[in-house]
This record gives C-alpha cells, sequence and structure tokens, in this order.
C-alpha cells in the first residue's frame, strides 16, 4: 500500500507543478492546487502515523474525493 501511496504522490506532484508552470487554461491554478493536496494526503513518509487525527481511511475518503472531483474542473463552463 505504501507503494501506491508513493507512486499517487509523485504522479500528482508532477503534475501539479507541470500545471502550475505551463497554465494552458482558467481553472488550472485550483487544478494544480488540488494536485498539490492529493500529493500531501497520499505521501506516505508523512502519514506514517497519525497525526491531527486523520486515520488512513479518511485519507482514502479525501483523495478518493479528490479524483473523483478532477473531472468537475476539466468540463467547460457555459
Amino acid at each position: 500500500m505504501a507503494l501506491v501511496g508513493w507512486i499517487i504522490s509523485f504522479a500528482a506532484l508532477f503534475g501539479g507543478l507541470a500545471l502550475w508552470q505551463d497554465m494552458p487554461a482558467d481553472g488550472s491554478p485550483m487544478l494544480a492546487n488540488m494536485l498539490f493536496m492529493l500529493s500531501l494526503l497520499s505521501c506516505p513518509l508523512l502519514w506514517r502515523e497519525k497525526p491531527l487525527g486523520i486515520s488512513f481511511s479518511q485519507r482514502i475518503f479525501l483523495v478518493m474525493a479528490l479524483v473523483c472531483s478532477l473531472p468537475l474542473l476539466l468540463f467547460p463552463r457555459n
């Protein structure tokens, strides 16, 4: 499980950095910030213990909520 956390963490971090550098669309700063939050929430090194009272299942729920909300930001607004 830690390997999956590292993979998600690095992919989200590099995706957020690339998106923050390029800024191709109007919603890209918010999407980059969400990717940075995703990388923070999925990093196993920072969350090895139970800091701030956030358990493992709550972190997984937050990561899944962030991943599932990404299509809402990618759809064009009329």
